[in-house]
């Protein structure tokens, strides 16, 4: 039996979740293959906690205002 771990999941969920709350929805589409790329840079570099991943990924959203 073979089962996939994704650490991005919640994550990147969450960030979706928030940017649309704050407006940011477009930004958050516009951005998501940056973002993937992002979080998986920040796990290769041994991150693994969820609540880091989020508000790291939330911080490079919104820095390409």
């Amino acid at each position: 039996m073979h089962t996939e771990i994704n650490i991005f999941e919640k994550p990147i969920e969450r960030i979706r979740k928030t940017c649309e709350l704050m407006g940011l929805g477009a930004d958050f589409d516009r951005k998501l293959p940056e973002l993937e790329t992002h979080l998986e840079g920040l796990v290769a570099e041994g991150e693994t906690s969820e609540e880091r991943l989020t508000v790291s990924g939330l911080t490079f959203v919104k820095q390409g205002r």
